[in-house]
């Protein structure tokens, strides 16, 4: 499993839209959960793939109408890693919303 090279808002949106679903998380529930644009959700799952955090596969014939999901679903690893990663993002993001924005000197513009 490959550490992602970047982790932005929108990773952390999809991968907090996955832990929900354990059992498997089909693309149209990850852009309605994480509230996100399908031209966003589906390059992160392509890159979660790739770098081994999630597995995916194409729904069996169903009764349900309407084409066929592809389920995504965490590896073991890929949902501890998940858990962490999205853990230390808003603890960083938290960080930044309680530190003081230090004061401007008087004759110092920003």
């Amino acid at each position: 499993m490959e550490p992602l090279s970047r982790i932005t808002a929108a990773t952390v949106d999809v991968l907090d839209a996955l832990l929900e679903h354990p059992d498997g998380c089909w693309g149209l529930l990850a852009i309605t959960r994480s509230g996100r644009p399908a031209g966003t959700v589906y390059p992160v799952l392509d890159r979660l793939e790739r770098a081994g955090w999630i597995v995916s596969e194409w729904e069996e014939a169903s009764e349900r109408r309407g084409p066929r999901r592809r389920y995504y679903r965490f590896t073991d690893e890929g949902a501890v890693r998940a858990a962490a990663t999205v853990g230390e993002f808003r603890a960083r993001v938290d960080a930044r919303r309680t530190t003081p924005t230090p004061a401007l000197r008087p004759g110092f513009a920003s």
